[in-house]
């Protein structure tokens, strides 16, 4: 008898055992190629991801893609396939248990609506920049916010009224390109503007959505958005554009090509633009911007390459400035009075230069599978500075005794048209008007009317005057510039642990050299200039020589006359450094995203003086100052549940604190070496900031719902600002530089956007925001200044608390609505509109009329007419009218013969709606006595100044791709 358990049958169940075991344990996949449908081009970092799951991956450089499915996913499935600048495509797969699924070739259709409609929103973006001096305006995320209908809604319908989602400036969005932190020590915020003729190379974006967890930074408050400028990663081929517009410039034109990643490892993009303008939509306002962008990259193999990127965006443009009540209802709202007829020409007296190149060097290391790492060098160079007019200009005298003084100067009237003596308010002051008064206010509106611009005749004239009496200038055109010298150097690190783990870091250190000084741009028609300070030549119970000596600007060259090309005024460097690192992971399972960062830098500023101020002799103002230093810190955690198939709760919360800027750790860094700390005694205090926000989102094939809602405080912040006021302890005046101290914001509200597609082509969206932003606390002011009221306080008065608790933020409205639709054809062309609603916008308040000095008379007893219940209308802040804006967009596009033609066209404020976008109180008369005057006169001779919006403007761009 056979035995059972023969060598030959034991062989035969082996065999079947580890073939059965074989099936069995082999997982089922998915793989494929993805190309781009008009040229086959494989495209990489094309994200694919199995619907409703946390399973996805990327495509490598061939295009080439491979999924990993668990044993629990199979039957019916949806594949997304998205990629920066295609539309996305959701492709039905039907999986097998164990079985590989080829799906060969996919397309994807590039999207040229989105391409165009992001033209729009960059465009719209300097509008806002050009017409105002210093506006925060939102802009993290805003060139590819169109993913989230609400961003996209912020981006580009509300971004014309100063909007700023949650209430932030744009000091707290951090931006990077290709791995290496953009925004500017000196304020917090980037260049926007200067860039707006980058756009064909700005494309390739990631938004990290305000406390978000992010791969390439800890970010702030606002998100983090990172550009990629990488040469390998551009779409092949090119495109030219030219545009018209009626906006910031009137004229655009632009070119670009990307060779794409060659056979030989090599990839180079060039872009070159120009954006130009007479006049945009404010008077006076002439447009000149160049840009040049190049990146050549060298992929070594498939785990080594190095990429050098350089861009030049040099930009000149005329500068315009809010305006009061009287002077819009006669002039209107395009009026601008910052220029002038000189020989026929508008000449601008305020002119914005920026002309920084910036170039990187990135070395990418895949160190392995699924480890990558991204070192980078940048380096930032060249000037920018703002022209404007100075009317300092005076004589040396010296008597038969050798007593020195001064005499001359011209009067601001003269370089300011807007001044209260050319409008006919001033003559009007009166309770008792006389027919002479009204004589005198008619002529000041008929003058004002007809001209109402800056006399630069005049201003000739009086020099040359001065010329041939051998006098110095009267006024001159100056330059305050800056000259940057600045390195970046950072490492970022990416890995995935395990397909639910993985992690995240960075390293960066940035070192600034800054210097800033004024420059004599032009002597207009004059000789020389007397390079001392006007305002401090004057003063009480001092003796001639105490008055010379502070009257100088530099005490080493006293009384030095300069001409064109001269440095007066004030000439000092800042040295800046910063260190930072961050920390992330992030686990990703079926039901749950977690994540969590930390964070870490130290900040340093110090500066060193290079003129000996007369107000501020010695080490005040000359020499290295004091270093300022900061050690700051941050956590933030995310969670993220999946309740269903398609619907989620997240929640994010942060704490961290911040440095401040460098203009806000400076008491005037223009003539002294003091800091916040040796005014405040107080330390070098850092922001602190505590955030929270949870939302729910819903997702699928036709509804997609956003709905958030935040709390955040921002505590021991710190504003400096700069003005003239006559109401300094009831009597004295001066321009003084107003230091707030240790302020406290709050900031809470909701978001929600939603967009439903009715049909495959037709899609209704709506979003609505609503806030309450405020002040939170009563911080401290200070102000500084040369004229003689403050030379027994030694430059320096502590005004004490300012009652600023619950009064609103400024900077926007903070309620905010839109409805509209979007109609996508299928051959290629699209249209859309919209109705915008805004609410809840806010005057800026004057600091110092809440202090205790509003009330108090020059004995510091309250004035003897003060009544409490008039003194708490005066003020109250004022709350700008709600106002609706309808805007529509459209465009179309030909495939002819392997290039694509098209155009883009936007209508913005279609019904001319007259709104006002912001503005700001004055401080000149900020006390009881002389805020009552003002209230009483039927027009104000000191009001408030506004923003307004834009009239109806138009955008239109035609482009062809190849």
């Amino acid at each position: 008898m056979r035995h059972l358990l023969s060598p030959n049958r034991w062989s035969s169940y082996l065999f079947i055992f580890c073939f059965t075991y074989t099936i069995n344990s082999q997982r089922s996949s998915i793989k494929g190629t993805v190309v781009d449908q008009e040229t086959s081009t494989p495209l990489k970092n094309v994200q694919i991801a199995l619907n409703n799951t946390t399973i996805f991956t990327k495509s490598d450089n061939k295009g080439a893609f491979i999924i990993r499915i668990p044993d629990d996913v199979f039957g019916d499935q949806i594949l997304i396939f998205s990629c920066a600048g295609y539309s996305k495509k959701i492709f039905p797969i039907y999986i097998v248990e164990g079985e590989v699924l080829d799906l060969d070739r996919i397309s994807l259709q590039y999207d040229h609506i989105a391409d165009n409609k992001n033209i729009g929103i960059i465009s719209l973006s300097n509008e806002q920049l050009i017409s105002t001096e210093d506006v925060n305006i939102y802009h993290s995320g805003v060139l590819q916010a169109t993913k989230d209908v609400f961003l996209s809604a912020a981006a580009y319908d509300f971004s014309s009224t100063f909007f700023r989602p949650r209430g932030l400036g744009n000091e707290y969005g951090k931006v990077l390109i290709n791995g290496l932190e953009m925004n500017k020590l000196i304020n917090g915020r980037p260049l926007w503007s200067s860039w707006g003729g980058l756009n064909d190379v700005l494309r390739n974006q990631t938004y990290y959505r305000n406390l978000k967890s992010s791969e390439v930074a800890f970010g702030d408050l606002g998100g983090s958005t990172h550009i990629t400028m990488r040469a390998s990663q551009y779409k092949g081929g090119g495109r030219v554009s030219y545009a018209l517009a009626n906006r910031s410039y009137t004229g655009r034109v632009m070119g670009s090509y990307h060779s794409g990643l060659t056979k030989k490892g090599w990839a180079y993009s060039l872009a070159i633009s120009r954006r130009f303008g007479d006049e945009g939509i404010i008077e006076g306002t002439a447009y000149n911007a160049n840009s040049f962008f190049v990146s050549v990259e060298k992929q070594i193999n498939d785990r080594h390459a190095l990429n050098l990127t350089g861009f030049y965006t040099p930009i000149k443009r005329g500068k315009s400035t809010a305006i009061t009540e009287e002077v819009f209802r006669l002039k209107g709202k395009e009026y601008n009075p910052n220029w002038g007829y000189l020989n026929g020409e508008k000449i601008n007296a305020k002119v914005q230069v920026v002309e920084e190149p910036v170039f990187m060097l990135n070395y990418y290391w895949q160190v392995g599978e699924k480890t990558s790492l991204n070192t980078s060098v940048g380096f930032q160079t060249g000037n920018r500075y703002t022209t404007r007019l100075d009317n300092g200009g005076t004589d040396l005298l010296t008597d038969i005794e050798g007593t020195v003084g001064y005499s001359g100067g011209g009067r601001s009237k003269t370089i300011n048209p807007m001044h209260p003596e050319h409008l006919p308010s001033f003559y009007l002051q009166k309770s008792q008007n006389k027919v002479t008064d009204f004589q005198k206010a008619y002529l000041a509106e008929h003058a004002f009317l007809n001209s109402g611009q800056i006399e630069w005749n005049e201003l000739f004239t009086t020099n040359q005057r001065n010329k041939n009496q051998n006098k110095n200038a009267t006024y001159v055109l100056l330059q305050d510039k800056t000259e940057d010298n600045q390195l970046i150097v950072s490492s970022l690190m990416n890995s995935e642990l395990s397909r639910a783990v993985s992690i995240s870091g960075g390293v960066q250190y940035r070192n600034l050299v800054s210097q800033n000084y004024a420059e004599v741009g032009n002597m207009l028609g004059g000789t020389g200039f007397l390079d001392i300070d006007n305002f401090a030549r004057f003063g009480e119970n001092q003796t001639n020589k105490e008055v010379v000596k502070r009257a100088q600007n530099d005490l080493k060259n006293p009384n030095r006359v300069v001409t064109q090309g001269d440095t007066y005024k004030y000439n000092y460097k800042i040295l800046a450094s910063e260190t930072k690192g961050f920390f992330q992971g992030e686990a990703d399972y079926k039901r749950m995203n977690v994540s969590i960062a930390a964070a870490l830098s130290a900040t340093s500023y110090q500066r060193v003086g290079l003129y000996e101020n007369g107000y501020f002799p010695g080490k005040r103002s000359i020499g290295s100052s004091d270093r300022i230093s900061f050690t700051n810190y941050g956590f933030k955690t995310g969670l993220t549940a999946k309740l269903q198939k398609n619907m989620f709760l997240e929640t994010n919360m942060g704490y961290f604190t911040k440095a401040p800027t460098l203009e806000n750790s400076f008491v005037n860094a223009r003539q002294n070496n003091l800091s916040i700390s040796d005014i405040t005694k107080e330390g070098n205090q850092s922001e602190e900031i505590l955030s929270i926000d949870a939302g729910y989102i819903l997702q699928n094939q036709k509804l997609k719902i956003r709905l958030s809602g935040y709390y955040t405080t921002i505590l021991k912040a710190t504003d400096i600002s700069y003005y003239y006021t006559e109401a300094i302890e009831a009597e004295d005046s001066g321009l003084v530089q107003e230091l707030l101290f240790g302020i406290d914001k709050q900031y809470f509200g909701g978001e929600v956007g939603v967009s439903y597609q009715i049909t495959p082509t037709l899609r209704l969206r709506t979003v609505a925001a609503l806030g309450q932003h405020t002040y939170d606390n009563t911080p401290n002011l200070w102000l500084a200044s040369t004229s003689s009221a403050f030379v027994k306080d030694g430059g320096i008065k502590n005004m004490g608390k300012v009652y600023l608790k619950n009064y609103r933020l400024s900077g926007g409205p903070q309620t905010v609505a839109q409805l509209g639709f979007d109609y996508r054809d299928p051959d290629f062309w699209w249209l859309g509109t919209s109705v915008n609603y805004f609410s809840g916008a806010y005057i800026g308040i004057s600091s110092f009329a809440r202090t205790d000095n509003f009330y108090k008379d020059s004995d510091g007893l309250p004035f003897n007419e003060y009544d409490q219940q008039t003194a708490q209308k005066l003020l109250q802040q004022e709350r700008f009218d709600d106002y609706i804006l309808v805007n529509a967009v459209g465009g179309k596009s030909w495939r002819i013969k392997g290039y694509t033609f098209g155009f883009f066209a936007s209508i913005s404020n279609v019904l001319n709606q007259l709104y006002k976008t912001g503005g700001f109180e004055s401080s000149r008369r900020a006390n009881y006595r002389l805020a009552l005057e003002e209230s009483q006169r039927e027009t104000p001779i000191y009001g408030s100044r506004y923003f307004y919006g834009a009239s109806t403007s138009y955008y239109l761009n035609f482009y062809c791709r190849f």
